[in-house]
């Protein structure tokens, strides 16, 4: 029978992420994101503390811990009060370059992963099309071969981070869709400069999350050199399915972290604020569904460590990292919304922080995909019934 139970070692990550990252209270946080403002000094000392390189190998710098330590990194970050301001700043630093990793070329990782480690470069994901959305196979942005680079045009959407970023992820079409046997040929993943000459950026306003940008971004004839090219050309959509589980098991755990977070908040609440002469604690109409929020984080924190086990025993994911994003996410969004109730009026302001925590941790019902596209997986792939899309 598997035992994902942590491990001591697991457990002492754990214990030294929330060492360090309470260190940035609620007001730091509250701060950022009302100023729009990227929050540096969290991100620069969690390179300093070597947290940033933790996945990477360590002959680039890194410590070469899997996809559990990660997920109890995230899910730390976020429970601590920085929610996905937090989480964000960092995430695709912690585990977004697995497809570097994993298929990119020596000169590539040695030239960039120790520095991206050291939190020396700023790394963002191009991905999303304003017209492709989550069919990946319709995205547009061309990579026009000549000689030993490549000329880039193209729009990208929903970037975080590109504001701070010095380098980019980004997925083009080397052949179009209609010029080739199957749609998820043909497309092809850089690694490479985000040369501000030749891309626009262009800040989205959104409701939640300000203190990490997301951003338009508008390409135009960006000049890509060979070597700064992931792997093979035309199999780009094939190396970025090694890192979407993954990506699904830390959007699980920074979901769940926010859950957490506003959960202890919500007791807090109940057990000091009294009405009729009474904690309100006392009512079952508050301490039930708090009770019930407790019992699905807990299950779906179970979900989620059964999930990064499996991934990292080098065994198949899917399942377990989508049902994962799928009950941490519903049960972070519970969890922030029954705080908010508790709090009555004042969780609508900005004093208790719980109105923060449930803008943020709604994102995560819809980043990186949608649960209505985790329960097509589920009911497809798992279920064997017709695809319905």
């Amino acid at each position: 029978m598997a035992d994902f139970a942590l491990t001591d070692d697991q457990l002492m990550v754990r214990e030294a992420a929330q060492e360090i990252v309470g260190r940035f209270d609620d007001e730091y946080w509250a701060d950022k994101d009302a100023n729009h403002e990227f929050p540096t000094e969290f991100y620069n000392l969690l390179a300093e503390k070597g947290w940033l390189g933790l996945t990477t190998p360590t002959e680039y710098g890194g410590h070469g811990l899997g996809i559990t330590e990660a997920t109890l990194l995230l899910e730390s970050v976020a429970a601590a009060g920085g929610a996905m301001n937090a989480a964000s700043s960092i995430h695709m630093t912690i585990f977004g370059l697995h497809p570097v990793i994993k298929h990119g070329s020596e000169e590539l990782k040695r030239s960039n992963l120790p520095q991206i480690a050291e939190g020396k470069i700023h790394v963002c994901f191009g991905v999303t099309e304003p017209d492709a959305g989550l069919d990946t196979t319709r995205v547009t942005t061309f990579a026009k071969r000549r000689g030993d680079e490549y000329v880039v045009s193209g729009r990208k959407v929903w970037i975080s981070k590109a504001m701070e970023s010095d380098k980019i992820l980004l997925l083009a079409r080397t052949t179009r869709r209609e010029d080739v046997a199957k749609p998820t040929d043909g497309m092809t993943l850089f690694f490479t400069d985000l040369d501000r000459d030749h891309v626009q950026i262009n800040p989205i306003r959104k409701i939640g999350r300000n203190a990490v940008s997301s951003n338009e971004l508008v390409i135009e004839d960006l000049v890509i050199p060979d070597s700064h090219r992931v792997g093979e050309e035309g199999k780009g959509f094939k190396y970025l399915l090694d890192g979407l589980n993954p990506e699904r098991m830390l959007i699980a755990a920074e979901a769940l972290g926010i859950g957490r977070a506003s959960l202890a908040k919500a007791v807090k609440y109940a057990n000091e604020r009294v009405v009729f002469d009474r904690p309100i604690g006392m009512n079952q109409g508050i301490q039930f569904p708090l009770a019930d929020s407790l019992a699905k984080l807990d299950a779906a924190e179970l979900a989620l460590r059964k999930a990064t086990w499996t991934y990292d025993q080098g065994l198949s994911s899917g399942r377990e990292a989508n049902t994962a994003k799928y009950l941490c996410a519903e049960a972070g969004v519970d969890a922030a919304d029954r705080a908010v109730q508790v709090h009555g009026g004042m969780g609508y302001s900005e004093e208790y922080h719980v109105g923060r925590y449930l803008r943020e941790v709604r994102l995560m019902k819809i980043a990186p995909v949608s649960q209505e596209m985790v329960l097509n997986y589920l009911g497809s792939h798992v279920l064997g019934m017709p695809r319905s899309y």
